[in-house]
């Protein structure tokens, strides 16, 4: 079945010397894994560049069910970037994103409201001309809203303890070890009422940063079973250092 769809790249590995396996997360089918055969020649009609982390893609290949790894008929770039490639920041945050996403959907079916929000977060990144410093915690937050597991927030005002199993504030400190104390409860809720349009307004040192991305990522943890440790996270502290 040929299938024309939009798509973001995960993550790409070398394979051989004029191969790529490539994981890319589909409008159309979700998460997929797809073998690009990329020769040295330059007259070569895919190049290793369209596979950069985050690209958004057009992708036309026949699917076919029961195999591990799709073929390509064409891949063009869908949305070009005018300023991620060139901002070391703003890369960095890309090359994070991209692994984080690479680790928490790697079972994911088609979701084209997940599919939406990768592709608008990103596009706005790439748009931004204003402090960024915490994208990435925003785009974390929101994103656990399209998995399944954003922090419940109802009839609970009051209640200063966040349980990272449950994800949901209470009175007590739960039975358990995996929550937050009352101080750091408060940054969840902080972190829930950020946007990107308004996270400039909100000031965090390093250290706060350090901290939102260390519970951001138990958090997942918790939830979505056998998360690996992030590489891409110790170029991202020193970027903001």
């Amino acid at each position: 079945m040929l299938i024309k769809t939009k798509a973001f790249v995960l993550h790409y590995v070398k394979y051989g010397d004029a191969s790529l396996i490539v994981d890319l997360f589909t409008q159309s089918h979700g998460r997929l894994t797809f073998m690009a055969r990329v020769p040295q020649s330059p007259k070569g009609r895919l190049k290793r560049q369209l596979f950069q982390p985050l690209n958004v893609l057009d992708v036309d290949f026949d699917y076919r069910q029961n195999v591990s790894m799709q073929k390509f008929r064409d891949v063009r770039i869908a949305v070009p970037f005018v300023s991620i490639p060139f901002d070391g920041y703003k890369l960095s945050i890309s090359f994070f994103v991209a692994e984080f996403l690479f680790h928490s959907l790697r079972e994911e079916q088609q979701n084209n409201p997940l599919f939406e929000y990768v592709v608008s977060s990103i596009a706005w990144l790439d748009s931004c001309t204003r402090q960024f410093s915490n994208f990435h915690l925003v785009f974390l937050m929101r994103l656990s809203r399209f998995l399944g597991f954003f922090p419940n927030l109802d009839d609970n005002a009051d209640y200063c303890y966040f349980d990272l199993r449950e994800g949901c504030f209470c009175k007590t400190s739960p039975l358990h070890p995996d929550f937050l104390q009352p101080d750091e409860a408060g940054r969840i809720k902080l972190l829930m009422r950020m946007n990107y349009e308004t996270m400039h307004l909100y000031t965090m040192t390093r250290q706060e940063r350090e901290r939102c991305i260390e519970v951001m990522i138990s958090y997942y943890k918790l939830h979505i079973p056998d998360f690996r440790e992030m590489k891409s996270l110790d170029v991202l502290r020193e970027m903001f250092d």
